[in-house]
């Protein structure tokens, strides 16, 4: 895909008020307090929403891992700042690149030989390559040995187990503190939402995330700071994730109280039993003909099944939205799933740029980056050996690039542009962090945003209406 860096103006909105053609009555603009949409510090906004002072600084390191030392070829010499992990040139990428042909090849001596030379060399508390090496290596034996399925549920069932709201949250606060990946999709879909609901007086966002609605306090705050009278919000998450729906009371709590605070007329309610996307109806969520209406996902669509995904956007329709945001992240788990090498090099491009991000944002021995990668192995076992493609729940990992997404809801609504406003919005918060991360725009037919590591796309934003 080629892309094209977005040109943003030098000047800042406060400095230039009339920035974009908007006038001072958007949201936008500065209200009463002088406050834009741009979110606090992560870490602040998120401390001001849960109400207690997380030490982001973890210094019991008592539990941390130690690197490996069964490596029979390389020290783990990473962490203590060695170079990044690339597809192009690294052990790791080309052994498993060997032995998932060697899996679709059916070679049986080839694949127990591959097996075996990744067992000696991976490790999770390695370097990049090691890890990449130990992750993989796991979904290739499931893939190899047909016990993906039963490996899947039990790496859930473990993380289920372990989680807590205190757990969740202060991984989530790190995670914003040192990188935009998921702070990016919520400064663009904030920014659509409020412009299309700008003057509305009864609103209804229905939340489709995986993210403890730690996306919604900014917009509180902005709806508290309008200039005309303040709107009643009502906010609906829908859960289907047994992990998240855990800490939902908890978090309906506080988000609650932080509307109390902001002085923000409020509703919240939560959809939780449903087992995929595909039986979420009209009826169920609750929507009133005066209300206008807002869809958020976040990260969820590619958790419905491919071939249910144009019935779920054909009921987003039939709600009559003002806007639909979308932010998924950039790689296409969908059109090669029947094709296990493609699929599994596809996979390795892009957790390799994952966990070379996460590496250079966290910490050597951070807790939090061993759990984001725990998770990846999760999902990458879903991804290359669960054949069946749905789990019990019937939900799936099929990710797909912001290409494919645009061509399945130009089916049903009309790209919205994201507006000068948002774009500064954007650009001022990829400031906050370290170099390497940028805003694209695409170029031709297709639309959003893109956020780039290294000018490689990894998480696609959109807005679109009726």
């Amino acid at each position: 895909m080629k892309l094209s860096s977005a040109k943003v103006p030098k000047e800042s909105k406060a400095a230039s008020p009339s920035h974009g053609g908007h006038n001072q009555n958007s949201f936008h603009s500065k209200g009463r307090s002088g406050h834009t949409i741009l979110p606090l510090q992560p870490v602040d906004e998120l401390e001001q929403w849960s109400s207690v002072a997380v030490d982001m600084h973890n210094n019991n390191n008592h539990h941390q891992p130690q690197n490996s030392h069964t490596s029979t070829s390389r020290s783990s010499d990473y962490s203590a700042g060695g170079e990044p992990c690339a597809t192009g040139n690294k052990w790791a990428s080309r052994l498993l690149r060997e032995c998932a042909r060697a899996i679709s090849d059916k070679d049986s001596s080839k694949i127990h030989h591959l097996l075996w030379m990744l067992n000696e060399l991976a490790s999770p508390y390695g370097d990049c390559d090691q890890k990449l090496a130990s992750y993989f290596l796991q979904a290739l034996f499931c893939k190899a040995t047909e016990s993906g399925q039963r490996c899947f549920k039990t790496l859930t069932s473990v993380a289920e187990k372990g989680n807590s709201f205190d757990s969740a949250r202060k991984l989530i606060l790190k995670f914003q503190e040192v990188s935009p990946w998921t702070t990016f999709g919520h400064v663009a879909a904030n920014g659509a939402i409020l412009e299309a609901l700008d003057g509305e007086t009864k609103l209804h966002i229905i939340d489709i995330s995986n993210t403890l609605c730690t996306q919604w306090p900014t917009l509180l705050e902005a709806l508290a700071t309008r200039n005309d009278e303040t709107p009643h919000l009502k906010l609906t998450v829908v859960v289907t994730a047994n992990i998240i729906r855990s800490v939902m009371k908890e978090i309906s709590q506080r988000m609650e109280r932080f509307a109390r605070l902001m002085g923000v007329p409020f509703e919240f309610n939560v959809i939780s039993g449903l087992n995929h996307l595909g039986e979420l109806t009209k009826e169920a969520l609750g929507v009133l003909e005066d209300e206008a209406i807002a869809v958020n996902c976040i990260g969820a669509l590619k958790r419905v099944a491919v071939e249910e995904r144009g019935a779920v956007i054909q009921m987003f329709q039939s709600l009559g939205p003002k806007v639909v945001t979308v932010v998924e992240e950039e790689a296409d788990f969908s059109s090669t799933r029947y094709d296990f090498v493609r699929c599994f090099e596809e996979c390795l491009r892009f957790y390799t740029l994952y966990f070379e991000m996460l590496e250079e944002s966290f910490a050597p021995t951070s807790n939090e980056k061993l759990m984001l990668e725990r998770e990846c192995s999760r999902s990458i076992v879903r991804v290359l050996a669960c054949d069946n493609d749905q789990d019990s729940e019937g939900e799936c990992e099929r990710r797909e690039r912001g290409s494919q997404w645009s061509d399945r809801f130009k089916e049903a609504f009309s790209p919205v542009g994201f507006s000068d406003d948002v774009v500064d919005d954007v650009e001022a918060l990829l400031k906050r962090y370290k170099a390497g991360w940028t805003l694209a725009q695409p170029h031709q037919d297709e639309t959003g945003l893109y956020l780039t590591w290294k000018e490689e796309p990894v998480v696609w934003a959109s807005a679109w209406k009726p």
